[in-house]
């Protein structure tokens, strides 16, 4: 998914299309390479600027990691409640969820890997306020598998606990091979996974 420099320079270009190719050259680098190991000068290389300019627009590295985590944060925050709803979850609950995801990650879907990384160093701004978006998510995946658990008869805390843990590193790894896949739509993605679900299923029954 990563989009190769545009060599475009800057003269003639409207300040806020700049910044939107900053941001995504940005979201890309971060996201495939991990904030510790993403460099400025890459970045503006990906956009064809300097790395001057980029600090113009943007501060420090951290300050252009805000900018890129706080959109698909949002984006992905609003998603999945959306998809939630308001009146509890249902076995058709995680493939909505699912659905607001990958929409929210379409045209970028390595900003997953920008909101989980894990080489952001500790006690900045930047671990913070993805902190703040881990638990957020957390919370509503914790809320959705215990619901779902009672459906199914356990009223285990650990077994919810679990269950949020294997849901967001199932997550993960969809999201991961759907960067190689750049060919799936979103809706391909959410049919695929009812499929995946659907024989999980089937696997538990015999």
């Amino acid at each position: 998914m990563a989009t190769p420099p545009t060599k475009a320079g800057t003269k003639g270009v409207p300040r806020e299309h700049r910044r939107r190719q900053m941001l995504e050259a940005a979201t890309q680098e971060f996201g495939t390479r991990g904030y510790a190991a993403a460099s400025l000068p890459a970045i503006a290389a990906r956009v064809g600027v300097t790395k001057t300019l980029l600090h113009q627009y943007f501060g420090t590295k951290e300050d252009l990691y805000l900018a890129c985590l706080v959109p698909v944060g949002d984006r992905l925050l609003d998603g999945i409640r959306t998809a939630m709803g308001p009146d509890g979850t249902t076995p058709h609950t995680p493939l909505r969820v699912l659905d607001s995801i990958f929409t929210a990650l379409e045209g970028q879907r390595e900003a997953w890997f920008v909101l989980y990384d894990t080489s952001l160093p500790s006690g900045g701004e930047a671990a913070r306020r993805a902190s703040e978006y881990w638990a957020a998510i957390d919370d509503l995946a914790a809320g959705g598998t215990a619901e779902l658990l009672r459906a199914a008869g356990s009223t285990d805390p650990l077994d919810a606990d679990a269950l949020k843990y294997v849901w967001r590193d199932l997550v993960a790894t969809l999201v991961r091979w759907w960067v190689k896949h750049p060919e799936q739509t979103p809706a391909e993605m959410t049919q695929r996974c009812a499929r995946l679900f659907a024989a999980g299923a089937g696997l538990t029954d015999r």
